[in-house]
C-alpha cells in the first residue's frame, strides 16, 4: 500500500511487515509528543485536529473519546475515504493550507509537512497541532490518554488515578492478544503463525468474558479507556474478523457476558453513533486482495446492537 522513505512517498513499497516465521509484525509509531500545560503543545481549545478513518479501529478509539469528553467543538476532525488507494489513506477534504489536489489529500502529505525526512507508514489517527503545523502524536493509545487527561470535560474521567495500574495491566494483554491478535491471525503467512495468534486470542476473550461475569466493565463498575480500546475490536469482530481474518471459534454474540457488554457500550451516548458496520465491511473485504481476491463484500451478518442488554 506504500510508505514514505526520507519524506518521499513510494506507492508500491510493501507496508506490512512479516517475520521470517510468517508472523505479522506491527510497526512502531514515530511521533510521540504530548499535549501538556507546560510544554510546546498546550491544551488550547481549537488548536488541535484529528485525522482519522472510520474503518480503522485505532482511529475509532480517538473518535469515541473525543465524543465522550465533549471535544467535538474544540477539536476538529477530518475523515479519510474508507478505501485506501496507491497513495494510502486519503481525504476528500483538507485543513488550513493542506488542501486536496484533484479531489484527494493523501495522508502522507501531512506526515511530510511534519517531518520532511520521515520514513515509515502513514497511519491514522494523527493528533495535529494547527498552530505549530506538526504532528503531536500518531500513537492511538497515547492520543486518547491526552484527550482524557489534558482536554475536555473534567467531569468525565476515563482513566481514574486509583484504577490506572489495573487499566494499564488489562490494556497490555488486551492489546497483545485481542486488538492486535485479530490482525496477527488475519495477516499470518503460515499455518503456525496463524495458530500462534488464534489460540491466545480466544483465551483472552474467554478471560474478558469471565471478568464481565463479576463487573459491568473491564475494570470495576466504571467505563474507562480499557473499555474503549476493547470496544473498537469487538464491534468489528462478527462482521469482519470472524470470517475475513479466520477468527472463527465463535462470534462475540455467542459469549454469555461479552455480548450484553458490547450492546451496553454501543448504547452509551457518544459511542453507538460512531459505528458503521457496512463501511467496515467495504473497507476490509474490499481492499485485501491477498485475503479476499475477488473483493466480494458479504451481505450479512445482521446484528442488533440496540437490543436491551440488561446490565444495570
Amino acid at each position: 500500500m506504500g510508505k514514505l522513505i526520507d519524506g518521499v512517498w513510494h506507492a508500491h513499497t510493501e507496508q506490512t511487515t512479516i517475520s521470517s516465521k510468517g508472523d505479522f509484525v506491527r510497526g512502531r509509531t514515530s511521533f510521540r509528543d504530548r499535549v501538556t500545560a507546560d510544554g510546546p503543545h498546550t491544551p488550547d481549545p481549537g488548536r488541535y485536529h484529528l485525522w482519522v478513518a472510520h474503518n480503522c479501529p485505532w482511529a475509532h478509539r480517538a473518535i469515541i473519546v473525543r465524543n465522550l469528553k465533549g471535544l467535538t467543538e474544540d477539536i476538529s476532525m477530518t475523515v479519510a475515504h474508507f478505501r485506501r488507494n496507491d497513495q494510502g489513506w486519503w481525504f476528500p477534504e483538507g485543513l488550513d493550507d493542506l488542501q486536496p489536489e484533484d479531489g484527494q489529500l493523501p495522508l502522507h502529505r501531512v506526515y511530510s509537512l511534519a517531518d520532511g525526512t520521515y520514513s515509515g507508514s502513514a497511519t491514522v489517527p494523527i493528533l495535529w497541532d494547527r498552530e505549530l503545523r506538526t504532528i503531536v502524536s500518531n500513537e492511538s493509545a497515547e492520543i486518547i490518554e491526552m484527550l482524557d487527561d489534558e482536554m475536555g470535560d473534567p467531569g468525565v474521567d476515563l482513566r481514574p488515578v486509583a484504577l490506572r495500574p489495573e487499566i494499564d495491566e488489562v490494556n497490555a494483554w488486551v492489546y497483545e492478544d485481542i486488538n492486535n491478535g485479530v490482525y496477527r491471525a488475519g495477516f499470518a503467512r503460515t499455518q503456525e503463525a496463524y495458530e500462534r495468534a488464534y489460540y491466545p486470542l480466544f483465551e483472552a476473550l474467554d478471560r474478558v468474558d469471565a471478568r464481565l461475569a463479576r463487573h459491568r466493565y473491564l475494570v470495576g463498575d466504571t467505563l474507562t479507556l480499557a473499555d474503549v480500546r476493547l470496544f473498537t475490536t469487538l464491534i468489528r469482530f462478527d462482521a469482519v474478523y470472524f470470517s475475513h481474518f479466520k477468527c472463527n471459534r465463535q462470534r462475540v454474540t455467542d459469549f454469555q457476558h461479552l455480548w450484553p457488554y458490547l450492546r451496553d457500550l454501543y448504547q452509551t451516548p457518544g459511542v453507538g453513533e460512531t459505528v458503521d458496520i457496512d463501511l467496515y465491511k467495504r473497507g476490509y473485504y474490499g481492499r485485501s486482495p491477498g485475503i479476499n481476491p475477488r473483493g466480494i463484500i458479504p451481505v450479512g451478518p445482521v446484528i442488533d446492537f440496540g437490543a436491551p442488554h440488561g446490565r444495570g
